[in-house]
């Protein structure tokens, strides 16, 4: 996924974009940078955050920056801040999102005059510069964004940094949020709505799809308006977003407890108690418990000392090891007893499997899961939600093809496994439920999840579930 935030102030803004940064370390695990600008020009500093947080790796640049403006990064994938020297001047840009069509992008470029671009490691072009080429285009940066937002098939969120001020472009359709804070003598914009919070600042607003602002220390401006459609990724409440955050009005906590409340109401299991799986699957559980009145424990805790952060590496069998090593039973807790978890989500089953053969292990005697979201059926295609190189990895579709086989791309197929009140949902599950050893096995309902948000259907994005764009 990946996260940002900027700064413009009329003192340094260094401190701030610093600690507003680094609360955007859940969002991302392999790079962080920022970059500034004041009497020395540009400063960046990029860094590896892979084996360590965003914080210990950057406190020495925190004092060797200087400059009132400046933006900043966590990113999963690519480096970035980049800086650019173009016809449009010089300008820092970090971007969230993700390009479908760099191939046909890269050829554009080409044909419009641009000359090269430099390859990362693996042969791929960094979408953040492609996103910068694109900008370049046009003969002013508010045209350039445009110009980025309209060819870039997929999603992109742009943060850019010239020497005077700061723009910031929400995604065509608003797959992801950009918010403005403001304080005394500065404004700052922000993935992540609590980031800027405990800096002092205030909410000011939040931009709409497409929306490009221009801001100094002294004002925001809108230079290019909102557009109507939305499409916001409704993992951001289920999975992604930070509990203090809030997306369109909606707080992250809140929804996972209203969440909870509706998985409960569907169910008619009796466990001795409720459990999330941490970290984002603890408010779902909190919901669930609440509404059925079953006790909330926590049978497994979370070592946070050494495994702090809530992403994993992107090597599975990497991944798998820490998922294990970091949870630590409470066996007083599981010891005979009938328990129910609940985790954000289901992608491929592996980590889950394991994590319930090791309660069964540690003396529980049936262990019900309860994943906060629908089956996942396809791979994302806006953020990098799953590091999945193909949709057969999920396990969702792995079950589809071995019954169906040829038929199980059908996109009629596909719908009536989707569907909830369906013959064959009810088989797939069941198969999953054996599959990964499960007592019992009951996913959130897509209907009910949409009404956990409680924002209008038709703007929030709910591909990865039923394949609906």
């Amino acid at each position: 996924m990946g996260g940002f935030f900027a700064v413009a102030s009329k003192e340094s803004c260094v401190l701030d974009l610093f600690y507003g940064t680094d609360y955007h370390s859940h969002l991302g695990t392999r790079r962080g940078g920022m970059a500034v600008y004041g009497e020395s020009g540009f400063q960046r500093a990029i860094h590896n955050i892979q084996n360590s947080p965003f914080r210990t790796k950057f406190e020495r640049d925190v004092e060797e920056l200087e400059g009132n403006l400046g933006i900043g990064c966590i990113s999963d994938f690519e480096p970035q801040p980049l800086l650019v020297h173009s016809h449009l001047g010089s300008f820092a840009i970090t971007t969230v999102g993700r390009i479908n069509n760099p191939d046909e992008l890269v050829k554009d470029c080409f044909e419009s005059g641009h000359t090269h671009f430099l390859e990362m490691s693996g042969g791929t072009i960094n979408p953040t510069e492609i996103t910068a080429a694109l900008i370049n285009q046009k003969k002013t940066i508010v045209e350039g964004i445009r110009n980025a937002q309209d060819k870039i098939k997929g999603s992109m969120s742009i943060i850019l940094l010239t020497e005077k001020g700061i723009y910031a472009a929400r995604d065509k359709v608003g797959r992801t949020p950009i918010v403005i804070g403001q304080k005394d003598g500065a404004f700052c914009a922000s993935f992540e709505s609590f980031a800027y919070l405990n800096l002092g600042y205030e909410d000011y607003k939040e931009l709409g799809p497409a929306e490009i602002v221009y801001f100094t220390p002294e004002s925001c401006e809108t230079v290019a308006p909102a557009g109507k459609e939305m499409k916001i990724c409704s993992f951001l409440w289920a999975y992604y977003g930070y509990p203090t955050s809030s997306y369109e009005g909606v707080n992250v906590e809140q929804m996972r407890y209203d969440c909870g409340k509706l998985l409960a109401k569907r169910d008619d299991v009796k466990p001795d108690s409720v459990a999330g799986v941490p970290d984002s699957g603890i408010a779902h559980a909190i919901g669930y418990s609440n509404e059925a009145q079953i006790p909330y424990t926590r049978p497994f805790i979370k070592y946070t000392p050494t495994w702090p952060r809530s992403f994993m590496p992107t090597n599975q069998s990497q991944r798998n090891m820490i998922a294990h090593m970091k949870l630590i039973p409470v066996k007083k807790l599981i010891e005979g007893k009938k328990l129910l978890f609940i985790d954000d989500s289901i992608v491929r089953g592996t980590q889950l499997s394991e994590t319930t053969e090791f309660l069964y292990s540690s003396g529980a005697s049936e262990v019900h899961i309860r994943p906060a979201c629908p089956p996942i059926m396809f791979g994302c295609k806006y953020l990098n939600f799953s590091r999945s190189t193909s949709e057969l990895d999920l396990i969702a579709r792995r079950v589809i093809l071995k019954r169906e086989g040829d038929r199980a791309c059908d996109p009629d197929v596909l719908a009536d496994y989707a569907d909830p009140t369906s013959k064959n949902y009810e088989e797939m599950v069941e198969e999953i439920r054996k599959e990964l050893n499960f007592t019992s096995l009951r996913y959130h309902r897509l209907d009910d999840m949409i009404e956990s948000i409680g924002i209008e259907p038709c703007k929030l994005c709910t591909y990865c579930w039923n394949g609906k764009e």
